[in-house]
């Protein structure tokens, strides 16, 4: 009797260390499914032309009298567009050798482009400086000092710029202000609850943004008064998209949200990436969603490409690559190529992916982790690589690399169609491309950008790094 009380406790032990082991193998096998998975699902509405496409085009024309900047061309949000298509459609193919026309060294990091409103452009450095930079010249116009760490871009419109921050000083939360484009003083300024790295979205006098502590506000532009709030289920790192009166946005734990424009009232919801048993495969959204021909696309840090209705928000499909992805997807057609997505991982792969239902066009191996927003300019998509500290202009229907920079880091360029405002690491550049008529008349040292070595492939990486999730 004695025996067998003994033992009781031990069968016990056995059997919870053989249940722990079935739910541990169950585990493996749903992370490994779920990431190795592709998904596609062909009947999902897809719409077969670009719904964005009016504001996609430069005028490459310099104006005949007048300061060489009033050519009326804006890039005034994060990705170009209310949607985040990130595509600048060109008349006229912009093409290496590029030229150094200026530069300005910011000593921090520049993980976000700036935006471009008359003839200034507006970089906010991640020490929390916002810099306004002339187009033609590139001098510093003014700086001012609005918090102690940022990781976005900014907005601008009428006269206007405004800046979301991840630290305020003096608090481990952030803070949304306002400033005149002119002089740069405050209009008004908004503290947040949480941290906030959301690039905000202006549109028809509203500023919408989202913070880690899950909120997304809608406040008026001018004066920062709060018009709706909506709690998400997890973080709001990435900004949010803009389509037919429904705002786009993933967060942490995996969720896409759609809201109404104008109350904030939820569309619909999916768990997209949440993972399966105990979490396995769970993916985290920072990348922006763009959003064209119906659906909606963002990356997630499982490693895998989303595309979803943005309709209902049923999944269209899912593809995977071999490491994360925090960046933001270019969405479009350009030069009379198909309907596709652009976008990096951590693989050290930038994917050409078929926007209809996810097959890969093309994908170049340019090493390193692509962790920033590639930019589609013309025909080139504009990439770089954080951990080589180098950029690429790839043909965009073609992978070909046309030219290679050794500088850059996070999210590379934007353009007015003349001249293109390149991120190094620390540094904003005008870069003139050839034959360009602002190579005529920029004032300041003249370098090639790319030297003799800009045509050459780059070598693969040798060897991959572990993710750095923000």
């Amino acid at each position: 009797m004695a025996f067998r009380h003994r033992g009781r406790p031990k069968l016990r032990w056995v059997a919870l260390a053989v249940l722990l082991l079935a739910i541990a193998a169950a585990t493996i096998v749903v992370a490994v499914s779920r990431r190795g998975g592709d998904v596609s699902n062909p009947d999902v509405e897809f719409s077969q032309s670009q719904t964005q496409p009016a504001v996609h085009r430069a005028v490459q024309k310099p104006p005949k009298k007048g300061h060489p900047s009033d050519d009326g061309f804006k890039w005034p949000i994060f990705g170009l567009d209310p949607a985040r298509t990130r595509v600048l459609g060109l008349p006229r193919a912009l093409r290496p050798p590029f030229r150094v026309a200026w530069r300005v060294r910011t000593h921090q990091l520049v993980e976000f482009t700036p935006v471009l409103c008359a003839r200034s452009v507006f970089l906010l450095g991640d020490s929390g400086d916002l810099y306004k930079i002339s187009r033609w010249t590139g001098r510093v116009l003014w700086k001012r000092h609005l918090g102690t760490l940022a990781a976005s871009s900014p907005a601008c419109s009428d006269g206007v710029v405004y800046s979301v921050l991840l630290r305020r000083s003096g608090s481990s939360a952030g803070r949304v202000v306002a400033l005149g484009t002119v002089r740069g003083e405050q209009r008004w300024t908004r503290r947040l609850p949480a941290r906030a790295e959301s690039s905000p979205l202006l549109h028809k006098g509203m500023l919408y943004f989202g913070i880690e502590d899950g909120s997304v506000f809608a406040l008026r532009a001018k004066t920062g008064r709060l018009v709706w709030r909506f709690q998400a289920a997890g973080a709001v790192k990435g900004g949010l998209a803009l389509a037919k009166g429904t705002l786009y946005f993933g967060t942490y734990g995996g969720r896409v949200y759609a809201l109404g424009l104008r109350d904030g009232h939820q569309v619909w919801r999916k768990s997209v990436a949440t993972g399966g048993l105990l979490g396995a495969g769970a993916g985290n959204f920072y990348s922006t969603a763009a959003v064209d021909y119906g659906r909606v696309y963002l990356g997630a840090t499982n490693g895998a490409v989303y595309s979803l209705s943005a309709r209902t928000g049923r999944l269209a499909w899912r593809k995977q690559t071999g490491g994360y992805v925090y960046a933001s997807p270019a969405v479009g057609a350009v030069a009379g190529g198909p309907a596709s997505v652009w976008i990096g991982s951590y693989d050290g792969n930038l994917y050409s992916l078929d926007a209809r239902d996810g097959r890969v066009r093309w994908k170049r191996h340019l090493g390193g982790k692509l962790s920033g927003s590639p930019t589609v300019i013309g025909d080139l998509v504009f990439v770089s690589s954080f951990d080589k500290r180098s950029s690429w202009a790839v043909g965009a229907n073609t992978g070909r690399v046309v030219w290679r920079w050794h500088r850059g880091a996070f999210t590379t360029a934007i353009s007015d169609g003349r001249r293109i405002y390149f991120n190094g690491y620390g540094s904003l550049y005008g870069l003139d491309p050839k034959g360009e008529r602002y190579a005529r008349v920029s004032a300041g040292p003249k370098r090639a950008a790319g030297g003799r070595h800009a045509r050459r492939k780059p070598r693969a990486a040798r060897r991959g790094g572990a993710a750095a999730g923000k």
